[in-house]
């Protein structure tokens, strides 16, 4: 585990307290890149030690060394969270070195842009098993293995497909099904006092958008002009609510799927809006770094 002396200054500027999961363990899936990466450094600026997962290795060790770097505490475990007794494994692994858990961020997951008539069967499961098998694998582990007995706070991660996704389908379907999967968690486990939530990010700029080619790469620089904010949302911005619902202030909300979109479903042609650069974004993330997609607009 990397762990540096606890410190009165964190260069992550949240807009919650100091403090607030001090003593806690909190648990982040895709933590090496992206939104995951910028979760896990505010868990760790708010006190928290973080446990840091996904298949490489490489990637969680410089994420847990920049978060030592900053003052905080993370700890790594490469495994595929698809491969259930990998799953039970690592979870039973982490509580008996840890103890409880605090809370879990699903946040792992992966698609491919496709029309559904060239999605194949392997493809369509794949994307399924990213993006919803294996969030449910870590949550049943960590409920059975932890949070049963002591409680706890579960945040999963959806995305914008109120209006279906098409080009994604595959996706679609895996966000669709894990927001139906939090509400019927928040059901069954409340008697355990845990909470079950969801944040459904629109269109954000993170280090993922970088891995499209082609045309979809040439699509992303002009989504701002379809979010009525007019702008992409940053990384911080939803790891603030993230943290937001993980923390005691979130203490009577379960079961919900909170949009962190700009705005994006609602925008049509009925009542179109002119380009404005109202809407500040709030970056409180110090080692953000914009996506090369963004800087060619």
């Amino acid at each position: 585990m990397n762990e540096s002396p606890s410190s009165p200054f964190s260069p992550y500027a949240s807009v919650l307290r100091p403090g607030l999961f001090g003593g806690e363990v909190h648990w982040v899936t895709g933590g090496g890149s992206g939104i995951g990466r910028c979760v896990a450094h505010e868990l760790a600026a708010l006190g928290a030690t973080v446990i840091l997962t996904g298949r490489t290795e490489e990637k969680l060790r410089k994420v847990a060394a920049e978060i030592c770097e900053d003052g905080g505490r993370a700890d790594i475990a490469a495994f595929d969270i698809r491969v259930e007794e990998a799953v039970q494994s690592a979870v039973h692994a982490m509580v008996a070195k840890h103890g409880r858990i605090h809370g879990l961020v699903n946040n792992a997951g992966g698609q491919f842009p496709a029309p559904l008539m060239a999605i194949g069967k392997k493809g369509f499961e794949t994307v399924l098993a990213n993006n919803l098998t294996g969030g449910f694998l870590m949550m049943r582990e960590l409920y059975l293995q932890s949070m049963q007995a002591h409680g706890g706070a579960i945040v999963n991660m959806t995305a914008d497909m109120w209006n279906g996704m098409p080009g994604m389908g595959h996706s679609g379907a895996a966000r669709a099904g894990m927001a139906n999967l939090t509400k019927t968690a928040a059901v069954e486990w409340a008697a355990s006092g845990v909470r079950v939530n969801a944040v459904a990010p629109g269109w954000i700029a993170s280090s993922g958008m970088d891995t499209y080619k082609g045309p979809v790469r040439e699509m992303i620089p002009k989504l701002r002009r379809h979010v009525p904010l007019r702008r992409m949302g940053t990384e911080s911005e939803v790891s603030a609510a993230i943290c937001f619902l993980l923390s005691p202030g979130a203490a009577f909300i379960t079961g919900v799927t909170l949009a962190i979109d700009g705005g994006a479903p609602l925008d049509t042609p009925l009542f179109p809006i002119a380009d404005h650069s109202r809407s500040a974004p709030y970056d409180g993330f110090h080692r953000s770094v914009m996506p090369d997609v963004l800087k060619e607009d």
